[in-house]
């Protein structure tokens, strides 16, 4: 659910599409598809006016949607996708390093990401431009969370990357559980929810 030029829209990422609703009625506003990839099922952004969705499966791309009218239904890949001549558009577009199992996350005008394979991201969320990207290693289905300017990465072997969230790559701290993530974390207080593959831990300082 995301405020969109004062109405409230659900936002809803199908297999080949990204589809708008309105949350009362079910009435599908407008939608974007994107047939070359399949299953999307990150949680998308919303921010500085767009919507931010990766698509999934396949080869996947991030797309940077301008929501549109009730009615519009736009192809991600045509050529007018982008400055057509209907208010729903593709701002921007990456293929680099998509995530499909792991959300983005919006820190100001910054996205921060990690791909499945293990490559953590940092874009200017206005224009789709590289501020850095960086090998983690490991193997990634949990969605990182940020919290106290720093972004933590969980991966399948049990990591957990420690990365200021700015500007600068700098890894702060790597830990590590036994047994791997899959799951994402919750997030209570000052404590992290933690369950791996075999346990259940609540970590807080």
């Amino acid at each position: 659910m995301a405020a969109i030029d004062g109405r409230s829209v659900l936002i809803s990422q199908g297999a080949k599409a990204t589809y708008a609703y309105d949350p009362l009625t079910g009435e599908e506003l407008w939608r974007v598809e994107e047939r070359t990839s399949h299953s999307g099922g990150t949680r998308p952004l919303v921010g500085f006016g767009m919507i931010f969705v990766p698509t999934g499966w396949s080869q996947g791309q991030l797309l940077a949607i301008k929501p549109g009218k009730s009615g519009e239904v736009l192809d991600a890949n045509a050529e007018s996708a982008s400055g057509g001549n209907g208010q729903l558009q593709i701002a921007w577009k990456s293929k680099r390093n998509t995530p499909k199992k792991p959300s983005l996350l919006l820190v100001d005008d910054l996205l921060f990401g990690i791909d499945d394979g293990g490559v953590a991201a940092c874009l200017e969320a206005k224009t789709g431009a590289e501020v850095w990207r960086e090998r983690i290693g490991g193997n990634f289905s949990a969605s990182p969370v940020c919290a106290e300017g720093r972004i933590y990465f969980f991966s399948e072997e049990g990591k957990t990357a420690v990365v200021e969230s700015g500007r600068k790559f700098k890894v702060l701290s790597e830990n590590k559980l036994a047994d791997g993530f899959m799951s994402s974390p919750a997030v209570a207080g000052k404590a992290f929810y933690l369950r791996t593959k075999t346990n259940l831990y609540r970590i807080e300082k």
